[in-house]
């Protein structure tokens, strides 16, 4: 394999699980299959979310490369921008670094102990950038879940944080119809790249309840541009103020769409939980 005897850091953000591997000297480019060999249970890593790859970068401090459990490789993921953010920022003693990814360059800056903001650029919200199979209105697309005349699901936002996510505004978060319905919609025609789907629940204001089947990884305890995009679609609905705080399986998180800059924040927190060697083959 080519990760054979490479140190690891396992870390989680707000619960998000991550392999993180440091490839500054040596390039690290595992296969799909080696990637789903990794993730398997048995392996002794513990499952993960995503694989990581911090690679040296000529215009930013480092560059992420994200890896689903499945194998797939996928553009960003903001919750592990936290994680490579709090690496890079004890690692180099800055207060701020850049981290750039196939989803764009992105900051990252201390926000207290073990709490680590990104900024996530702008959400793109035409439907050419989510991207959408054919052209509709992102604030409320065409698409439902369950009968013609009394869908369970309808007319969800869509949105892009680097990559694509559909956000549904629903009461019904159950691990049983997250899953049925996620992996339903993930594939679903109308995504020519799939697509990470949100269930969010507004309590109020301030405050959203959201679960996220990740695509490539499933239902996960927390996803960051799953947050940012919920925060988005809500604010676009105008069910909430553009700066709320989200509340996942994993813990909470701080996103703030800012007004001035059209960038979107999130503030959330960092975990070690250990460190290793991956298994050779």
């Amino acid at each position: 394999m080519t990760q054979a005897a490479r140190p690891y850091i396992r870390m989680n953000g707000a619960g998000n699980a991550f392999i993180v591997v440091q490839a500054f000297e040596a390039p690290f480019h595992p296969t799909e299959a080696e990637v789903r060999a990794l993730a398997a249970p048995e392996v002794g890593l513990g499952g993960f979310d995503q694989l990581i790859g911090v690679e040296p970068s000529e215009s930013a401090d480092a560059f992420m490369r994200v890896w689903n459990a499945d194998g797939s490789m996928v553009q960003t993921c903001g919750n592990a921008l936290r994680c490579v953010g709090w690496l890079l920022l004890e690692a180099t003693g800055k207060e701020e670094v850049v981290i750039d990814t196939l989803g764009g360059p992105t900051t990252a800056r201390r926000a207290g102990d073990h709490q680590v903001t990104v900024d996530m650029g702008q959400p793109r919200l035409d439907w050419t950038e989510v991207p959408l199979a054919e052209e509709m209105d992102t604030r409320g697309i065409e698409l439902q879940v369950g009968p013609i005349d009394a869908p369970l699901l309808h007319t969800p936002g869509a949105v892009s944080m680097g990559n694509p996510h559909v956000v549904f505004f629903t009461d019904q978060q159950d691990d049983a119809f997250v899953r049925g319905s996620g992996s339903l919609i993930e594939h679903h025609p109308l995504f020519p790249e799939g697509v990470n789907v949100g269930f969010a629940r507004v309590i109020d204001r301030g405050h959203i309840r959201l679960r996220v089947w990740e695509r490539g990884a499933g239902l996960t305890l927390a996803c960051g541009t799953g947050a940012c995009a919920a925060l988005v679609a809500t604010a676009r609905r105008g069910l909430t103020e553009r700066k709320a705080t989200v509340v996942v399986d994993g813990g909470e998180l701080i996103i703030d769409w800012d007004e001035a800059s059209g960038h979107v924040f999130m503030t959330g927190p960092v975990e070690t939980e250990r460190t290793g060697l991956l298994p050779q083959s």
